[in-house]
């Protein structure tokens, strides 16, 4: 990220700014950039090149600080989630193979660092956080040109790195600017964790190339984003549904976001009546968008358009990538026909990371990756298209992927359990949650408290757990014998809307 970063310096010496909003108050761009320079010299001492460096990526002055290092010597950013398990960390490490560490004392802790990196040079910095760096030489032409490396549990339940590069972000990042007719020196706002790969695109690194304030919550508060985001005069977010609906819950028809140009909203299902009454109540434009951490983006509506295409569909590819739907046939399908959705880029990503190097990612032919999803192309003029669905079966939950194999897999260890089948249930807020449908072996009765009791025992993640649990006597079944999750669905659906007891913590029956 050397480019963005030197723009940001030639800003910074031209004139202080606000460059960061925080829970700590203001940060001129000035400040920051003296802090990234002693953060430079603890990660790479004695040298202008620089290393891969993973970073605990909170929603702080922090993040941008640590961004500002790595961009000055040409190194590789690694973004990660404070809440990672240990066992996550662990994987990453061993995919990414950093050559340098930096969080709280508690996360190295945690994440057994010491163990990782048994030689290591430990630094304070950045008001009481670690550096923990090893003594090697750095080497970060194995990133083949990437500089940022999220990750993204996807549907497989073990963390991927992806990598992208500085002109993938800087496209995607112009892509947004130019769409929402954004202008330099405005502010923006990540309210979604920076530890997400689009998060800290749209967020950290939108926010160097406009070179105005980005203002940051450390943890979602839908009261303080809103105030914070009003005395900021911020113009653009971008945020899950979940935050969009609980925002415009909150606002209560004030307009309070009268300054905000638009917010964009993407990842995961969106119901177009409550974005309607969150925008309203806002005094705002919701964008319904789509992308992926692997395209980061790629599509979006315009502020201008009508609410039908902004809340109803999923926007236009941006200018230069292109998106298509494949038929099983292999053949492009026709507008208003859905098909397998490919998509080929600017802001496509480099490929995974595997033993501390760029795994190319397994494209078609002519350079499409396909993204997992179901698409439809609409045919009346308007570029536009519509997300029908995903190929894997994937619970988005409040915008985090959510496996359903891994979990059946930890709930089928449980000794009373014979069969078991994992559901989404729609949730206005949410958009969707996770319902478990249960045969038992001995036909009795099972609850909630004994099913998490079981997969805390085997270590599943809490943020995996199902919020539903419903005894049945057999699961649905097509005609040849195999699971029919269309019906189990529907049926976990019904079950959700006729109980009685709709709090979360389901029920049993």
């Amino acid at each position: 990220m050397r480019q963005v970063v030197r723009e940001f310096q030639q800003r910074a010496e031209q004139g202080d700014f606000t460059a960061v909003i925080d829970d700590d108050g203001e940060h001129t761009a000035r400040g920051l950039l003296a802090e990234a320079a002693r953060l430079a010299e603890a990660l790479f001492p004695g040298t202008d090149s620089g290393g891969t460096v993973m970073l605990q990526a909170d929603n702080s002055w922090r993040t941008v600080a640590a961004t500002l290092a790595v961009g000055m010597r040409g190194g590789v950013l690694a973004v990660v989630n404070r809440h990672t398990t240990r066992a996550e960390f662990a994987a990453a490490f061993e995919d990414i193979r950093p050559d340098a560490i930096v969080a709280e004392p508690s996360a190295i802790d945690e994440w057994g660092v010491p163990d990782l990196i048994p030689s290591q040079v430990d630094t304070s910095v950045l008001d009481g956080w670690t550096v923990h760096a090893t003594t090697g030489q750095p080497d970060v032409t194995r990133w083949s040109g990437g500089v940022l490396i999220g990750l993204t549990s996807g549907s497989t339940g073990r963390p991927k790195g992806v990598v992208q590069s500085e002109e993938a972000l800087r496209y995607a990042g112009q892509s947004t600017i130019e769409i929402n007719r954004l202008s330099p020196g405005d502010a923006v706002a990540a309210i979604v964790p920076l530890s997400s790969t689009a998060a800290y695109c749209f967020g950290v690194h939108l926010s160097l190339l406009l070179g105005g304030p980005l203002v940051l919550t450390a943890k979602w508060d839908r009261v303080v984003a809103l105030r914070r985001m009003a005395d900021a005069k911020v113009r653009w977010t971008m945020c899950v549904p979940t935050m969009a609906l609980q925002m415009g819950a909150e606002a209560a028809g004030s307009g309070i976001l009268s300054c905000v140009r638009a917010i964009t909203v993407g990842g995961g299902p969106m119901d177009r009546g409550a974005l309607a009454r969150a925008e309203q109540s806002l005094g705002t434009k919701i964008l319904r968008v789509f992308g992926m951490s692997e395209c980061l983006g790629h599509t979006s509506p315009s502020p201008e358009d009508p609410e039908e295409l902004r809340l109803g569909r999923d926007g236009r590819p941006f200018p230069g990538t292109w998106l298509r739907a494949v038929t099983p046939d292999g053949t492009e399908a026709e507008p208003g026909v859905s098909g397998r959705a490919q998509v080929r880029g600017p802001s496509l990503f480099l490929g995974y990371a595997r033993d501390g190097r760029v795994k190319p990612p397994a494209l078609t032919d002519d350079g499409y990756f396909p993204t997992g999803d179901l698409l439809l192309t609409h045919a009346d003029g308007t570029g536009t298209v519509s997300i029908m669905g995903r190929e894997k079966d994937v619970i988005i939950r409040g915008g985090r992927n959510i496996d359903i194999t891994e979990i059946e897999r930890a709930v089928a260890s449980y000794s009373r359990v014979a069969r078991a089948c994992v559901a989404a249930v729609p949730d206005e807020v949410l958009g969707e949650r996770v319902a478990l449908l249960v045969v038992t072996e001995d036909g009795g009765g099972i609850d909630l408290p004994e099913v998490t009791g079981h997969l805390q025992s085997v270590g599943l993640s809490k943020g995996k757990w199902p919020e539903f649990v419903y005894g049945i006597e057999e699961l649905p079944q097509t005609k040849v014998g195999k699971l029919d999750r269309s019906r189990a669905r529907e049926m976990a659906q019904r079950f959700r809307s006729t109980t009685a007891e709709a709090v979360s913590g389901g029920v049993s029956s």
